[in-house]
């Protein structure tokens, strides 16, 4: 699949791209990004919900009642879950919520991702540029010129740029990575796939 290559200001820069037909035009596995979205958003998961048993609600331990005679149920303590204020039972506890999972799956996955996107025609590929400034207006800008303003959209980067990152980090539909950090749900989240010039080699690298 070839793809012209854009600029910052949205126009062609006369060059294109010939897309790795074996990241981005594979028979897509629905249930490999099933997975691989479920084991990114476990791992985003803090795990730290808790509620109080019997045996930690504050309370006092003497038998409320006399065991026959009242022509109700037996009762021990004030701290039961059947009564107001009692523990809970069966209630969360601090867990992992991590699961493994291949590494091989989560290329699968991650293929998959790509290629439905590249069906769709919502992968920009666009010309190397450097951000020399951490401004978000400047930001703005290359989303307005890009025609992506009002879509989500997810930049992917071959290094680490902080300007960029810091520059896009106050608007709520632009996301900006790594290319070798690509995941499932991130993918299929965003409307639009900016992918960087150079970060293609990235993703070959990681994907192949």
């Amino acid at each position: 699949m070839s793809i012209e290559i854009q600029n910052i200001e949205g126009k062609s820069s006369g060059k294109k791209v010939t897309l790795n037909n074996d990241i981005f035009a594979v028979e897509p596995n629905d249930h490999a990004i099933y997975l691989d979205v479920k084991w990114y958003l476990a791992r985003r998961r803090q795990g730290t919900s808790k509620a109080k048993e019997r045996a930690e609600v504050t309370g006092s331990t003497r038998k409320i009642k006399k065991q026959k005679g009242t022509g109700t149920a037996r009762a021990g303590s004030i701290k039961s879950p059947l009564f107001k204020g009692g523990g809970t039972v069966f209630g969360p506890a601090p867990r992992d919520y991590d699961f493994k999972m291949n590494r091989k799956l989560k290329k699968v996955a991650r293929r998959s991702a790509l290629t439905y996107k590249a069906q769709k025609e919502d992968i920009i590929v666009l010309e190397d540029f450097v951000m020399k400034d951490a401004k978000t207006k400047d930001f703005k800008i290359i989303l307005e010129k890009l025609g992506i303003d009002s879509e989500k959209s997810l930049f992917l980067l071959p290094e680490k740029s902080d300007n960029l990152y810091l520059a896009s980090r106050n608007i709520p539909n632009a996301m900006v990575v790594t290319a070798d950090s690509i995941n499932s749900y991130e993918v299929m989240n965003a409307n639009k796939l900016v992918v960087v010039e150079s970060a293609l080699k990235t993703i070959d690298t990681y994907l192949a």
